[in-house]
């Protein structure tokens, strides 16, 4: 069974300013320019311990933005109701509801999480020396839950408001009925595996981590394809292994009716557009994997896939279709790990909102 539990946030307190200039997206959808943009924001601005100079300089800013007032805990501990509203990278507005809880960090081997995706060691490492500094989670690992989520939006303000999302402190909601229900990690797995190293470390009452948990049966929640583009990689210009069409509608047509039991992919060149078709279970990036990743970069939006190649600036896009929330299910429950940039889930939590504390 998970430890699931309300917490007693950190947040941001008046003497920091507007909230708009304080919350980024999480460090990892986070280039280096938009990093320099938040950092001249706000001095305090949360990218200032997302992504610090140094974990030393992010655990000294912590602990005086504690000591100066510029953070405060709540007295009491709450689950946290949130709501998203945002329009998708297939240009359809939605809205996803979840709640914030805190989470014990187990090993996998536990089974109270399930992981989907294969972390990078060296991203895991940077993400735990930076805990062990400041001690606090500043922003939340996205869950999955198969279990049901049905919390009304209460008749008053956010508690907190900013962009498109809105909190509501719910002190009275008991979080026990997820304890018995699958997890899975959407989004965050490079997070949760360094709390996981940090609980060995701190003892027997381990680490736990801030989760936004979204049911499955949510209308909002949808998992979009993350394409593939390549870039000098003119081996690439002349392979065809797939079924010629007239234009990429075609080929859109014919992928929607592709059976989800064996991959399929649009391969998108000047001039030229194909279906390619793979093995009866095989997943749809592991057919593109097949061509290597030398030259790869990627992207959630089709149009741009096709723009790069339009412009000259690639060789060749291989255009996905959108996993299924069962599909990353069912790899998770097998023990089994997607290759990276598997699935893109939107849209991404907003990291300064709340903060956790690691240690219970």
């Amino acid at each position: 069974m998970a430890d699931v539990q309300p917490f007693r946030a950190v947040r941001y307190a008046g003497a920091a300013g507007a909230l708009a200039e304080l919350v980024a997206p999480p460090y990892d959808a986070v280039g280096p320019s938009e990093r320099a943009r938040l950092f001249t924001r706000s001095p305090y601005n949360v990218v200032h311990v997302t992504l610090p100079e140094s974990p030393d300089e992010a655990g000294r800013l912590y602990s005086s933005w504690l000591s100066d007032g510029i953070l405060e805990q709540d007295d009491e501990p709450a689950v946290w109701l949130v709501v998203e509203d945002y329009v998708g990278p297939d240009g359809v507005a939605r809205e996803r509801r979840g709640v914030a809880v805190s989470l014990a960090a187990e090993p996998y081997e536990t089974g109270t999480v399930l992981p989907h995706e294969r972390t990078h060691p060296r991203i895991r490492e940077e993400r735990l020396r930076l805990l062990r500094a400041i001690r606090v989670q500043p922003e939340p690992i996205f869950l999955l839950t198969d279990a049901q989520l049905d919390i009304a939006v209460p008749e008053r303000a956010p508690d907190l408001e900013v962009d498109a999302t809105r909190l509501w402190r719910i002190p009275d909601l008991d979080p026990t009925a997820l304890e018995e229900s699958e997890l899975l990690i959407a989004d965050g797995h490079h997070r949760y595996e360094s709390t996981v190293e940090l609980g060995a470390e701190l003892g027997p009452a381990g680490a736990r981590i801030m989760a936004l948990v979204v049911s499955i049966d949510d209308p909002g929640l949808q998992v979009f394809p993350t394409h593939r583009v390549f870039s000098h990689r003119p081996d690439l210009l002349d392979t065809r292994d797939g079924e010629p069409c007239s234009d990429l509608d075609e080929a859109l047509a014919l992928l929607e009716d592709e059976p989800f039991a064996r991959s399929a992919a649009i391969v998108y060149r000047r001039g030229s557009v194909e279906l390619v078709r793979g093995n009866d279970g095989e997943l749809d990036v592991e057919l593109v994997d097949g061509y290597g990743l030398d030259g790869i970069r990627y992207t959630p939006r089709s149009a741009e896939a096709t723009e790069l190649v339009e412009s000259g600036d690639a060789d060749v896009a291989f255009l996905l279709r959108a996993p299924r929330v069962e599909e990353v299910f069912a790899v998770a429950r097998r023990g089994e790990r997607m290759p990276p940039k598997s699935t893109y889930f939107f849209p991404k939590p907003l990291s300064g909102l709340l903060f956790h504390p690691v240690e219970p």
